[in-house]
């Protein structure tokens, strides 16, 4: 062999020992772009061509399914992507109670769930099975605070609450119980309905005959609309709020004067035009342009949720892959461990800083005070 030969050969061999090569990193989305969760899951389904494409050098693959809002068939979902696809992360899915149905199935495979819901029962009370998830949702709590001092501020005595039958209104009516009592107010009824009802107003009566001085409705999506619009209907005059499960146009075009003087608390994405300048604001800013110059309309807040997933996984991965490569148990534990180390993180929907008590993360940053006002959103000042 030739002097020139040898070298070349030399320089091959270095080549392929130089540089360590990783498989690509795969995630599973799943959300439900059709059935009763539609409103919520279809911008979070579009968003999927926004995330990021690659973190530290590495591909990033994703694999969307959707669930058509059936919590059976979240589970079918979920087990494809572990048992099959082999994912690394499973962003998703959509509804609060597809979310409650898996985590068991995220803790036992030791892949990191990153739920873009709106009930913090996914979270809380932290346990060994729901380490393995993360909620890119403000918790109920935060919201629910905001709310509770605006009651305070403007003399709300006692309140009704209507919600939905499952996680998310359930936990929205412990946490209401709590913050009321906290601060000298009574919740004189407390009614619940299904999200695919078509009638409520037996509910309603009884919300309108206890007379509160406002009531909160914590209902996600498209069904937040109902409670209000025959509470109007029945003749309630009292001060609606409602949570960031409402927070989508949507709920303006549904309700329609029904919703006038709603307020909520909720991302600034809902009224980015008036929203002070912050990191946040800019990662928002350019998400919605993105959306739009792909779907030709701006996306439901529910939608940034999956975004700011894709910026949490994008974060951790270079951390994770000092330790394993993906694919393997190692590489999704060590990716588990540094989204729960996640420090100031900007995205759509506020900061994070994740704690292994919080798995959420957000705080005062994430949420602002707001109103419909003509029929549209309106920033609430104080």
């Amino acid at each position: 062999m030739s002097l020139k030969s040898r070298f070349l050969l030399l320089g091959c061999l270095l080549s392929t020992m130089s540089v360590p090569s990783f498989a690509d990193i795969k995630v599973g989305v799943i959300s439900s772009s059709t059935g009763p969760i539609a409103l919520v899951g279809i911008p979070q389904k579009n968003s999927i061509p926004l995330l990021p494409k690659e973190a530290a050098g590495e591909s990033i693959t994703y694999i969307p399914l959707n669930d058509s809002s059936d919590p059976t068939a979240t589970v079918k979902a979920f087990k494809k992507l572990i048992d099959e696809e082999k994912v690394d992360a499973i962003i998703g899915p959509s509804g609060s109670g597809n979310a409650m149905g898996v985590i068991q199935f995220a803790a036992k495979s030791g892949t990191p769930m990153l739920a873009p819901v709106g009930t913090a029962a996914v979270v809380l009370p932290m346990t060994e099975q729901k380490k393995w998830v993360f909620k890119t949702t403000q918790n109920d709590d935060l919201i629910a605070s905001a709310l509770v001092d605006h009651m305070k501020r403007t003399g709300v005595k006692t309140l009704g609450l209507i919600g939905t039958a499952d996680p998310f209104g359930e936990n929205w009516s412990k946490v209401m119980r709590k913050l009321a009592s906290d601060n000298s107010i009574e919740i004189v009824a407390n009614e619940s309905f299904q999200r695919q009802d078509t009638s409520i107003t037996g509910q309603s009566l009884k919300l309108l005959l206890a007379s509160p001085d406002a009531v909160l409705i914590a209902a996600p999506g498209s069904s937040s609309v109902l409670p209000q619009t025959t509470l109007k209907s029945t003749g309630y005059q009292g001060q609606i709020y409602q949570t960031h499960g409402a927070a989508l146009d949507p709920f303006l075009k549904l309700g329609g004067d029904a919703v006038e003087g709603t307020i909520l608390a909720a991302s600034l994405m809902l009224v980015l035009d008036q929203a002070p300048e912050t990191p946040s604001k800019a990662i928002a800013t350019k998400y919605v342009e993105d959306y739009q110059s792909l779907y030709n309309k701006k996306p439901a807040t529910f939608g940034g949720n999956v975004f700011d997933a894709g910026l949490l996984l994008e974060t951790a991965i270079p951390t994770a892959l000092k330790t394993a490569k993906p694919g393997t148990p190692e590489f999704r534990a060590a990716l588990r461990d540094a989204l729960e180390s996640t420090t100031e993180l900007s995205g759509t929907q506020g900061v994070y800083n994740i704690t292994p008590e919080d798995h959420s993360g957000f705080d005062e940053r994430g949420r602002v005070l707001i109103t419909v006002k003509n029929g549209k959103w309106q920033l609430l000042e104080g």
